[in-house]
């Protein structure tokens, strides 16, 4: 292989940097000092070449370049214009060298330290376009070595190293701003498709300015499941660092009892202008739970429950469960109540699946009801559930009526702390 670029389809953001650029005459007009995308025109093309002459810099479209080989570029077009900063630009260096950027595919925040370019020879001239961006060990002996010895050189001696890199296309750039983001072309698909456990390990990396980016950026019901898988103390900060109206539509996305345990851990002013923002049902419930001592009963339920009276036959029940088929991805029993709204048996969901039509719930009961008022202390919930070996716990109020339920998710939480 040539020394450098020449005779390789494969060029490194390092060995470009530097280069000197030439006019139709051969003569030189500068230094390449960074290499720009227009993600809205071409989101892996390089559209910009952005030289240093002088004191000034000059910007030069794709089709003015002919070639790219080791010993520079070099031009089909001298009409070159001086650069002005562009919002719609992504530089390579500006932009991405040495910034956290986040892998989809790996689910897991890295650094870039290297882009690698595919060279693309097209009606008589060199394109680049954006292959990979570079983490590992590779691409830092690259950066160390640049300039010090010729770039064919640094190729021969990093092939002992194994490479390691991502695609351009699993990479999401972290953009605080949003009108930047929207002009960038950034999307959010990548993380949106990922589970919200993965997304919430990603984001607890992340500076506060950068979780602010991206929880205000993807979808609210994507952003309330991944809320839900971070650590309490950081999801305050973000719910604190988010616009009120925002913060408001990805609670509201929530289970009140978790937007509660939320609320509780920001400032009574913060809280209740989130609150302020949220529609009145929402409102209601959650200032209801907000009564509650976190480490009581009440604190701990949730008040998304199934019941039905006594009467109610499996038929007329599970026509009303397929009305909420996402309620029924986090049940484990419903539950049967008389007249005055008080529990009386408790029925596991996968019995109504064998049953008849005809059958009465209350007739499907399996054991007597074990409940815990809304008063009652965190351990001894968990003595219940450890004692009876339950799945979920009914909660009443003084009067002994329904008003949440706690699940053996919630006890797992508990245990975890937090």
């Amino acid at each position: 292989m040539q020394d450098g670029i020449a005779g390789d389809q494969h060029v490194y953001l390092t060995e470009l940097l530097g280069l000197k650029v030439y006019d139709l005459k051969g003569r030189k007009i500068g230094k390449l000092r960074d290499a720009a995308l227009v993600p809205l025109i071409d989101p892996v093309r390089v559209d910009r070449f952005l030289v240093g002459a002088g004191e000034t810099w000059l910007s030069i479209r794709h089709d003015q370049v002919r070639e790219i080989d080791a010993h520079g570029i070099h031009l089909r077009d001298e009409l070159l214009t001086p650069y002005h900063s562009d919002e719609y630009m992504l530089r390579m260096v500006r932009d991405l060298l040495d910034q956290q950027i986040i892998d989809a595919q790996g689910q897991k925040v890295v650094r870039v330290n290297d882009v690698t370019f595919l060279k693309l020879h097209r009606d008589g001239r060199d394109l680049l376009h954006v292959l990979e961006v570079d983490i590992g060990i590779r691409s830092i002996f690259r950066r160390v070595l640049a300039g010090i010895i010729p770039a064919g050189s640094i190729r021969k001696l990093q092939r002992h190293i194994p490479p390691h890199s991502i695609r351009w296309e699993f990479c999401n750039i972290l953009e605080p701003d949003p009108q930047r983001r929207v002009r960038l072309n950034i999307s959010n698909r990548l993380l949106e498709d990922m589970h919200p456990a993965d997304l919430a390990d990603i984001v607890e990396d992340l500076s506060p300015d950068d979780r602010e980016a991206i929880m205000s950026s993807i979808d609210s019901e994507v952003a309330a499941e991944t809320l839900t898988e971070i650590e309490p103390d950081i999801q305050a900060q973000i719910i604190e660092s988010l616009e009120t109206e925002k913060a408001a539509e990805i609670l509201e996305e929530m289970d009140a009892s978790e937007v509660a345990d939320v609320l509780n851990e920001l400032e009574e002013e913060t809280s209740e202008e989130i609150l302020d923002e949220m529609d009145k049902e929402n409102k209601e419930e959650v200032e209801e739970l907000l009564d509650f001592k976190d480490d009581s009963a009440g604190g701990l339920m949730s008040t998304e429950f199934i019941a039905f009276r006594r009467d109610t036959t499996v038929g007329t029940a599970m026509a009303e469960l397929r009305k909420d088929e996402e309620l029924l991805e986090s049940l484990h029993n419903i539950y049967v109540v008389d007249e005055d709204d008080k529990p009386v048996a408790v029925v596991p969901l996968p019995r109504l699946m064998f049953a008849s039509g005809e059958a009465r719930l209350e007739d499907l009961a399996t054991d007597a009801v074990i409940s815990a008022p809304v008063d009652s202390k965190q351990n001894r919930v968990t003595e219940l559930f450890d004692k009876y070996n339950l799945l979920s716990l009914p909660v009443v109020d003084e009067d002994g009526k329904l008003v949440g339920t706690i699940t053996v998710d919630d006890i797992v939480s508990v245990l975890r702390g937090g």
